[in-house]
């Protein structure tokens, strides 16, 4: 992902992290659009591997962004504009499998680009919560006879189903 906008962007990339792809971009959803210090807080409780390697890869970018003499940033005014995870050249290997056979072996590797912005100058758009997108108002009940307006008799409470029987506990005479 490529940041398309006027304002200067420090980047970092780390190349032929043994990784998958796929599993590196699990854990850089979460940080996508977060502010420096929230995306290391996260980075940090993070139980995935992918998570050590993305954050090497962030701290890489703010000491990029702290170094510039043109920009003079701190790391805690900047947000994590974009970040992306690319696949990478595939190792393979075999293994040896009954009869004689082989069996091949993907040691998949991953590249990973983290692209920051100061946030003073642009805010990060907010994340939505999840379902907060898709939250529709309730549909109004159609035109129609309400019960109070009804001549039919309210129906007849139903009555509870009775409870089964608690099963017996079988005696020792009774297995015998």
């Amino acid at each position: 992902m490529a940041v398309t906008t006027d304002m200067p962007t420090v980047r970092a990339q780390a190349k032929w992290v043994r990784t998958s792809a796929r599993k590196a971009r699990v854990v850089a959803e979460h940080v996508r659009g977060r502010s420096v210090p929230e995306a290391r807080a996260v980075l940090a409780f993070t139980p995935r591997a992918a998570a050590r390697d993305i954050e090497r890869v962030l701290a890489s970018a703010v000491a990029n962004a702290e170094s510039r003499d043109d920009l003079r940033w701190r790391g805690e005014e900047l947000y994590v504009a974009a970040i992306a995870v690319d696949e990478g050249p595939t190792l393979k290997r075999w293994r040896a499998r009954a009869r004689g056979r082989v069996a091949r072996i993907k040691k998949r590797t991953c590249h990973i680009t983290v692209t920051l912005a100061q946030a003073e100058i642009a805010e990060a758009p907010a994340k939505p919560k999840r379902g907060a997108a898709k939250a529709e108002p309730k549909p109004k009940p159609a035109a129609g006879p309400t019960p109070e307006t009804t001549t039919e008799e309210p129906k007849a409470e139903e009555k509870p189903k009775p409870k089964r029987a608690p099963r017996r506990k079988k005696t020792e005479e009774a297995e015998s």
